[in-house]
């Protein structure tokens, strides 16, 4: 079929019936120092084989993860993926599976995602999980939303823990709902003062733990402040493999517990697709966001799969949706079931304690540095530094020298008054030599 573009009668019928007078309206919610002002500066036209040419230059400029030492963290972690996930996941079946609307075609796809639910609701401590969302800082908005529908409050704390990112969806949901966000500053000991932010007004708090600093957190104390004001508590984690070694969020008191899963099963593949989970407890499971796969019998008495629960806009009447997500990240899930099988619990408590000893050998190495602070106290697999060099300029040099040496702080945070923090991470990708590259290099940069 020809593809024959709209002409300006077209478009000025398009914007009459949605209301509109000029295109520039339909966007007005963007802020205009993020639209584009005219057209990009690209050539309008090449041959296949000039675009070829030029992409690949392009890509080439890029540094992969595995090429050299990497230490970047802060929500986005290299880790190991076996083989095996990569070669199951590429199975036609899976590859071409889409919304398991019809059970009796879709039991495989149906019973992937009931594992993966089981595993996620063992994994946070949980006692169900979701069919996942699009990545963590969704599924933390949508906690958000779901605590106010369960509390009919609509005021949110959110601490200075919690990944920025993570909060910059919060605060857009709550925008265009008109709902209130309490943003506490960044934390980077994790001594704020949570329990005081706290009123009868508030619907949930919501802490990050390992935080964005690096530093696990006790959510006990936390729970008991929010529920003495009637809140509920949501638990956020950015590092999945972080909950190998650490007490889960439900046995610390969470109420809702959300996080990203791309460390197991999902490689970093220029920042997504992710998978988002979602845990809570049974008596708020109508509330969830997504859908829920659930166990059943068929006509003839054999374990079957069904979904069993569908709260998005798609499946039922708007106003009784629970949100407007329209899909869940399924291939990613299924990565992460099948790496999470192949781990089992004894081998992701095994990773975990990988990791956490290479950070502290990394954190040891770092520390021996003149003019270097270790910021926390106690850590995961990531870590703080405080460097008497701008962390940003000092993060460019080490890239130069080809070390990947974590995020600064001030790129994600850039009006804190924080540029002397970079956020560090070690897993099991990191060996011995890796380390001492990074030292000294960063020695040397510090150097000149």
């Amino acid at each position: 079929m020809r593809y024959l573009p709209l002409d300006a009668a077209d478009r000025a019928l398009m914007l009459a019936r949605v209301g509109v007078s000029h295109i520039d309206e339909i966007f007005a919610d963007i802020p205009a120092d993020k639209r584009l002002n005219g057209l990009l500066d690209i050539p309008t036209r090449k041959s296949e084989i000039e675009v070829d040419r030029i992409l690949s230059s392009l890509a080439g400029r890029n540094v992969a993860a595995g090429s050299v030492p990497f230490f970047l963290g802060a929500g986005a972690y290299r880790h190991h993926v076996p083989a095996s996930v990569d070669h199951l996941i590429q199975r036609s079946e899976f590859l071409t599976s889409y919304t398991p609307y019809q059970p009796e075609i879709a039991q495989g796809t149906l019973q992937v995602l009931f594992e993966f639910q089981t595993q996620v609701a063992a994994l946070t401590g949980m006692e169900v999980a979701n069919a996942s969302m699009y990545d963590g800082s969704t599924a933390c908005g949508e906690a958000m939303l779901m605590a106010h529908r369960l509390t009919r409050r609509n005021k949110a704390v959110l601490s200075g823990g919690l990944h920025s990112q993570y909060a910059d969806v919060a605060a857009t949901l709550a925008s265009m709902a008109g709902d209130k966000i309490v943003r506490l500053p960044p934390d980077i000991k994790a001594s704020e003062d949570l329990a005081a932010a706290i009123d009868e007004n508030t619907s949930c708090v919501i802490v990050q733990s390992p935080d964005f600093f690096g530093n696990p957190r006790d959510l006990a104390p936390i729970k008991a402040a929010a529920e003495a004001k009637g809140a509920l508590l949501i638990a956020v984690f950015t590092e999945a493999v972080s909950l190998g070694a650490l007490r889960s969020p439900g046995e610390m008191g969470a109420d809702i517990v959300v996080g990203e899963g791309q460390s197991i099963g999902n490689a970093l593949n220029f920042g997504g697709p992710y998978v988002g989970l979602f845990a809570t407890h049974l008596k708020y499971a109508r509330q969830m966001p997504g859908r829920l796969a659930g166990e059943t019998v068929d006509a003839d008495g054999r374990r079957s799969f069904v979904l069993t629960l569908s709260t998005r806009e798609q499946h039922i009447r708007r106003e009784k949706a629970t949100s407007n997500i329209c899909t869940n990240s399924g291939l990613c899930a299924l990565a992460f079931s099948i790496h999470m099988s192949l781990l089992g619990q004894t081998g992701l408590q095994r990773l975990a304690r990988v990791n956490h000893a290479n950070s502290v050998a990394l954190a040891d190495r770092l520390a021996e540095i003149k003019g270097v602070e270790i910021v926390n106290q106690y850590f995961f697999n990531e870590f703080t530094i405080r460097t008497p060099r701008v962390a940003e300029e000092l993060i460019e040099a080490l890239a130069k020298r080809g070390i990947i040496g974590g995020l600064p702080v001030s790129r994600l945070l850039p009006d804190a008054g924080l540029d002397d923090l970079i956020v560090v991470a070690g897993t099991e990708t990191n060996s011995d030599e890796d380390r001492a590259a990074f030292a000294a290099v960063l020695t040397q940069c510090l150097s000149v």
